[in-house]
């Protein structure tokens, strides 16, 4: 790519990250390279492209918008026919870029990577745990899995993984030997629970559905985590005996197997469809991307 081109696709990369750093991290590049690639453009077009701020953030100026909104377009295009070759190689190549929850990564992933790879050798796949829905394409990603509550309504989606899952509840032996075990949902406000916590603060409520009847509960406890990663650490809590964890009834099941936790409620587990890969609907997929969605839906 000439220059010009690549100082244009540093610009539009910064303004959709929002910053030279995490721009930097989802292209692999250093922040002061991508700095001086805005500058050089700056100066060549005469105008202040970006306004930055003394939190290191930045916010594109009126021409910086402009120019935003006709170069992504422009440059989604350049991408697609370079990536037009790929159909003239034996195999695909190149680097898929997804972003996906920490459950997905935990639970769904790692029965479908190491095959997906070994089928395409030349591809390499990233994988970029957040829990928020981000727009991917912002984001610097070819594609996210998410639950279908949380899909964009322009998007492609595509079933990956377990069609049902379910929330479980566990506590472990010691813990029900020294408490008697809930016979409904509400009995567990009695109980130490090991709750759960979004990205954005909120505690993620239990909720629990039998015969239609759908109950939600806010029960109090020792421990909080935030969803994600970080829930392995209410699970060793609730081995540990310190309480009563709800959480996907895959990344309990193990415990279940050795004896470490028992299941609680388990008339009341809630079912939900599995995640969706989702990408934006456009006429040429990047090479790697179709061949991880031929892999799924093959």
């Amino acid at each position: 790519m000439p220059a010009e081109l690549n100082d244009l696709s540093a610009f539009v990369a910064v303004v959709r990250a929002g910053g030279f750093r995490d721009a930097a991290r989802v292209g692999g590049v250093s922040a002061s390279r991508l700095s001086e690639a805005v500058r050089r453009l700056e100066a060549r077009l005469g105008v202040r492209l970006l306004n930055r701020t003394t939190t290191r953030s930045i916010a594109p100026t009126e021409a910086g918008a402009r120019l935003v909104e006709r170069l992504s377009p422009a440059l989604g295009e350049i991408e697609a026919a370079m990536d037009v070759v790929n159909a003239f190689r034996d195999r695909p190549a190149g680097t898929l870029k997804l972003n996906v929850p920490g459950s997905v990564a935990r639970l769904v992933l790692p029965a479908i990577v190491p095959p997906f790879l070994k089928a395409y050798p030349d591809i390499r796949l990233e994988v970029i745990v957040e829990e928020s829905f981000v727009d991917v394409l912002a984001s610097g990603c070819d594609a996210g899995i998410r639950y279908d509550e949380r899909l964009e309504q322009d998007m492609i989606a595509v079933p990956i993984g377990p069609r049902v899952q379910r929330f479980a509840t566990a506590a472990s032996p010691g813990f029900l030997d020294l408490h008697r075990p809930p016979d409904h949902p509400r009995d567990l406000l009695r109980f130490a629970c090991l709750r759960g916590q979004f990205t954005s603060g909120a505690i993620h409520a239990w909720e629990f559905e039998r015969d239609g009847e759908i109950v939600r509960i806010d029960p109090a406890g020792p421990l909080v985590v935030r969803l994600g990663a970080a829930a392995d650490l209410s699970v060793s809590a609730a081995i540990a005996g310190l309480g009563v964890v709800h959480i996907f009834e895959d990344w309990l099941r193990p415990h279940f197997a050795s004896g470490a936790l028992e299941p609680v409620l388990e008339p009341w587990w809630q079912s939900f469809s599995g995640p969706f890969l989702y990408y934006p609907g456009r006429r040429h997929l990047p090479a790697p991307l179709r061949a991880f969605v031929d892999f799924i839906k093959g």
